[in-house]
């Protein structure tokens, strides 16, 4: 079976195990710390030439982004991604609503309830979370490549291929997404 970049994207994101998308960061250097480490993660992101070595900077840096709040909101986006991983979406929506309603600087849980709109065909609604995700920290590659894929799906290519540029500009890493801005650029040369 092959899968479209939305597909991909969404089947990545759901396939991480709940532990390496709600786990603390080993020596979490506390909320006040997180900019520094972020920043440190990014400056060797960019520079490293290898994918594991990336790999493990994307799980450290979407540990940081998953803890960046209390720890009820932390536990509450632990159980909303965990229903999401298992596929339970009627259960992560209103989790989610609640997240983002009482905690709305919390970056991530936006970016979670901008998963749950994409898989269920809410390109719009998807579209502003991510939005609203990439005002708070331009360098999510993940909402980035989101980005992608909702306005590919919408059939902006021309969009949709500059946001997948950008996130690979962060993260030249991120699997399938080289592969679907080649078949893009390959199929539509003038994009």
């Amino acid at each position: 079976m092959r899968f479209g970049l939305p597909s991909l994207l969404v089947l990545a994101l759901l396939a991480l195990p709940a532990a390496a998308q709600t786990a603390a960061p080993s020596q979490a250097p506390g909320r006040a710390g997180y900019a520094q480490a972020l920043d440190q993660l990014f400056g060797t992101l960019h520079e490293t030439q290898n994918a594991s070595e990336a790999q493990v900077l994307e799980t450290k840096i979407r540990a940081i982004w998953s803890h960046d709040n209390s720890d009820d909101a932390v536990e509450a986006l632990a159980k909303a991604s965990l229903a999401l991983q298992i596929g339970d979406f009627k259960s992560a929506g209103p989790m989610l609503d609640q997240l983002v309603q009482e905690h709305p600087e919390f970056m991530e849980a936006w970016n979670r309830r901008a998963t749950l709109y994409f898989v269920e065909g809410k390109f719009k609604e998807s579209l502003a979370d991510v939005d609203k995700v990439l005002a708070m920290e331009p360098r999510h590659f993940g909402a980035l490549s989101g980005k992608g894929a909702i306005l590919r799906a919408q059939g902006k290519n021309a969009e949709a291929l500059a946001a997948m540029k950008d996130a690979l500009a962060i993260d030249p890493f991120i699997p399938g997404l080289k592969d679907a801005v080649q078949e893009m650029e390959k199929a539509q040369p003038e994009l």
